[in-house]
């Protein structure tokens, strides 16, 4: 009873977000290789010229790792996160930020915190090809400014 109550909580929390936005795309067929080291190059790109470290993960639609990248200097911590970054945001076909910024309101936002996969912390962003998720790009190693500065910047070249 107790875990039908937590699921209705989350689901409601997740229905809240998704009413705020547009409705996330469909899927697409998964980004290549060559479109997952464009993603990471850039933002990598964006982590030296802001003086940060990074480790990058970028993930196919199913949420399994394509391509990942550790900037030397990188704190260990940040290698999983960055992968579990952008598997979130990819199964949930929104960028981790949302997840964020609800859980930040408080309320029914802090049981969202319990979503399995789910990351509440910037950073995660779905890649976008043609309309379709294709991916996603997952940053860490800085703030969740940071992070999420350089995740935009890799899924700024995929289109």
């Amino acid at each position: 009873m107790i875990r039908t109550a937590a699921c209705v909580a989350i689901f409601t929390a997740l229905s809240a977000i998704a009413s705020a936005q547009a409705p996330p795309p469909a899927y697409g067929l998964s980004l290549n290789l060559e479109s997952a080291k464009k993603a990471a190059a850039a933002a990598i790109a964006e982590a030296r010229k802001n003086n940060f470290t990074m480790a990058i993960a970028i993930v196919d639609t199913a949420g399994m790792l394509v391509y990942f990248e550790k900037m030397d200097g990188t704190q260990n911590g940040s290698v999983s996160v960055a992968v579990d970054k952008a598997r979130s945001a990819v199964l949930f076909k929104r960028s981790t930020k949302a997840f964020q910024d609800t859980v930040a309101q408080g309320g029914a936002g802090l049981r969202m915190l319990g979503l399995p996969g789910a990351v509440p912390v910037e950073g995660g962003i779905p890649l976008v090809e043609g309309g379709k998720i294709v991916g996603a790009i997952g940053a860490s190693g800085g703030s969740s400014d940071q992070d999420g500065l350089c995740a935009q910047a890799g899924a700024n070249v995929i289109k």
